[in-house]
């Protein structure tokens, strides 16, 4: 028993770190839309974009481990140098838009909690955030462990809520079973929901998190360590899925039952005072302050690894830091509204998703780079599934979108 918890928790990290973003500002933003809009009905979108999710880390930790590189080094040794360039553009836009989500998060989570004002708590969100991605000095483990504790407080802030809420839990299990779109404003904050689960930049990242654990193995011990990771995604976001649902549900049973339909972030956190009181505002503030801080650590981890494996860039993390900040910090100066901007950037991240699968399914499933872990036809055909069902998501989106419709 003792040998096997040893094993165990060797492995587990990288799916903890990597479903950070799975759990990010933009999350709150589109759970929140959607659930004092529409109540229960979106919750299905979460578990299905959660189950998509789990397979995409799944084939990202694959490659890193059968390969020994990560998906954009993979990539750049594999494709011509014109596409690498494609992509990578690609990549920095989706960093991009999840940099902004995720320091708004942090910002307006110091902003609401002790009423900093919006443009100094969002540099002390950047300084919060260089000491997180410092700690990455003294080994990966050490980051891991930072944002194993920022999970479990946003964990136990939603269970407080849910506690608080006391939602309609027959509605719930219908809605997670059953799908439905109301309408194309529905859709639009779906496909929200889906690039606020399914996130591009950790699609990349994934593939690097597992090499700290990947040197000098054998055929065996690399199943060995798929094995084990399979594991550490699964319990991971499925973690990362309830506190996701439980966004969601707080919202349908607090707001939507109340005929509310919340337009900011600080409308929630001030509406959730008199309706369940002052706890659950303070719960609230925290979940999105340590949701804000930790996801946007990874997203620089990530922004590094993409930057380094395309094109061979490699711009110092705290210069690639400051440039990242300046569309948040413009963004909080102009007044403009933090929510529609998270929903926003969580669609562009929706249609930046196929730059990253595509490639990535493309190369795990030739022989000659990964060996006996090539993907079996069940993967293959799942792979394509997938990717199918996000391009139809994003091409409805448009389609809405240009009509005037969401």
């Amino acid at each position: 028993m003792k040998r096997s918890l040893k094993k165990i928790l060797k492995y587990f990290g990288p799916a903890f770190v990597i479903s950070v973003a799975y759990i990010d500002p933009g999350n709150f933003a589109t759970n929140i839309s959607g659930g004092s809009i529409f109540n229960y009905h979106l919750i299905w979108v979460i578990l299905w974009s959660n189950i998509m999710a789990i397979f995409l880390q799944i084939m990202s930790a694959k490659l890193g481990i059968a390969t020994g590189h990560n998906l954009p080094e993979m990539c750049g040794l594999i494709f011509k140098r014109k596409v690498n360039w494609f992509l990578w553009i690609a990549a920095e836009l989706a960093a991009m838009a999840t940099d902004l989500a995720e320091f708004l998060g942090g910002t307006l989570g110091l902003y609401l909690l002790f009423h900093i004002p919006l443009v100094y708590a969002g540099l002390l969100t950047g300084v919060i955030t260089f000491i997180i991605v410092y700690l990455e000095k003294y080994g990966q483990k050490i980051v891991e462990m930072v944002i194993f504790v920022l999970v479990s407080v946003i964990s136990l802030s939603y269970a407080f809520e849910l506690f608080l809420a006391k939602p309609d839990w027959g509605k719930v299990f219908f809605h997670t079973i059953v799908p439905s779109i109301p309408n194309g404003e529905a859709l639009l904050i779906a496909v929200g929901i889906l690039g606020a689960t399914v996130m591009p930049h950790v699609i990349y990242l994934h593939s690097q998190l597992v090499q700290y654990r990947n040197t000098g193995m054998t055929i065996e011990e690399k199943k060995e360590h798929l094995k084990m990771e399979k594991l550490d995604i699964i319990v991971a976001m499925n973690i990362a899925f309830i506190i996701n649902a439980a966004m969601l549900i707080v919202s349908a049973a607090v707001f939507y039952k109340n005929g509310m339909v919340v337009e900011s972030i600080e409308e929630a956190h001030m509406s959730l005072k008199p309706l369940l009181g002052p706890l659950s505002s303070w719960a609230f503030g925290i979940a999105l302050l340590a949701s804000g801080l930790s996801s946007s650590a990874v997203s620089t981890m990530a922004g590094q690894t993409i930057m380094k494996g395309f094109v061979g860039l490699n711009i110092p993390l705290n210069l690639r830091r400051l440039i990242t900040m300046m569309p948040a910090l413009i963004i909080i100066s102009l007044g403009i509204d933090p929510i529609k901007t998270l929903i926003i950037s969580q669609v562009i991240l929706s249609l930046e998703l196929p730059m990253a699968i595509i490639p990535m399914l493309i190369i795990t499933s030739q022989k000659k780079f990964m060996g006996e872990f090539v993907n079996k036809p069940i993967e293959k055909i799942t792979g394509v599934i997938v990717t199918l069902v996000i391009i139809t998501l994003n091409g409805l989106l448009l389609y809405f979108t240009f009509a005037g419709m969401a």
